[in-house]
């Protein structure tokens, strides 16, 4: 028995989504809250390949996703107040953000 390769775990839905695709069609806004945004260096530049953690109001983790090579990510989650924590090899850096439903656009920047 050969081990899955990344091709075949992201095509069984064992891997992060694509966070550069599109929404999904027919996803209700309305009802639903996205908190999506770009990791940008001190310089503006986008962060490949760094990890974003989504934690809740008391500081749990709840998620973690990978940037897209643009430095994309995107979390589904509940209303309410968030920390994104990304971390990668040009550094760290926490944002905060409320969300409500909808799309909730956040940059987060990292420092050495």
């Amino acid at each position: 028995m050969t081990a899955p390769t990344a091709a075949s775990t992201a095509a069984a839905g064992c891997a992060a989504p694509d966070q550069a695709a599109p929404l999904p069609a027919g996803l209700d806004l309305e009802r639903e809250t996205v908190i999506t945004g770009v990791v940008r260096s001190a310089e503006g530049e986008a962060v490949p390949g760094a990890y974003v953690r989504l934690l809740d109001s008391t500081g749990e983790f709840t998620a973690e996703v990978v940037t897209s090579p643009a430095g994309q990510f995107r979390f589904f989650a509940a209303p309410g107040a968030w920390t994104l924590r990304a971390l990668s090899r040009q550094g760290n850096g926490d944002t905060t953000v409320t969300a409500g439903r909808g799309i909730n656009e956040v940059a987060v920047t990292v420092t050495d």
